[in-house]
């Protein structure tokens, strides 16, 4: 593919949107989810949650209610972790599926009404919702940024009954968003970099 935007040094807009994706209890259950990558993930999403409330920049909050499970609403798990639960968002979306374009209150119509265009996607897990969200985002028309150290994902196992490392999932993910440009696929200090700008 040509050289684009999303080869381009990063830039922020001043209302860019830190979307803080299903950042719950409920996935501190390794009997659960398995082994996981990117130990650093929640040092890299409080090093963002900390900048965005230093420019004045708007959080987003996602939490994600399974019917059962470490997530179902009701249990510990489903729970924000203490350094997001600390956070007051300009906006707490609470879903059942995948994307967070389809959650209550919605989303995408609260981006149109603020003329927001650009979200920082972060959470968990890389290559389930966050992923997700960052496509449809990309389907959308906005400028989706992906910064895949501020996320992490879990060992999982394929149909064939082959189990892929996390990191190779996140790396996959990855490779789709930037190639068939879905979302601008960069670092945590990148991020950063272009917040103080």
């Amino acid at each position: 593919m040509n050289t684009d935007a999303f080869d381009a040094p990063l830039t922020l807009d001043s209302d860019a949107v830190l979307l803080l994706i299903d950042v719950q209890q409920g996935f501190e259950d390794q009997d659960y989810w398995g082994p996981r990558d990117n130990p650093q993930a929640e040092q890299r999403m409080a090093e963002l949650i900390a900048a965005w409330q230093a420019t004045g920049r708007p959080i987003v909050t996602v939490q994600h209610a399974s019917a059962a499970g470490p997530l179902a609403k009701g249990a510990p798990g489903y729970e924000l972790k203490d350094f997001v639960a600390g956070v007051t968002p300009e906006l707490h979306v609470t879903k059942t599926v995948n994307s967070a374009f389809y959650g209550t209150p919605d989303l995408h119509a609260w981006l149109q009404a603020r003329g927001a265009r650009q979200l920082v996607v972060t959470g968990m897990l890389t290559n389930v919702c966050n992923e997700t969200t960052a496509r449809m985002a990309g389907n959308l028309g906005y400028d989706a940024v992906f910064p895949t150290d501020a996320m992490h994902s879990f060992d999982m196992t394929g149909p064939d009954g082959t189990t892929v490392p996390a990191a190779d999932l996140a790396r996959a993910t990855a490779t789709t968003l930037h190639a068939m440009r879905f979302a601008k696929v960069v670092t945590t200090e990148k991020v950063l970099e272009a917040a103080k700008a």
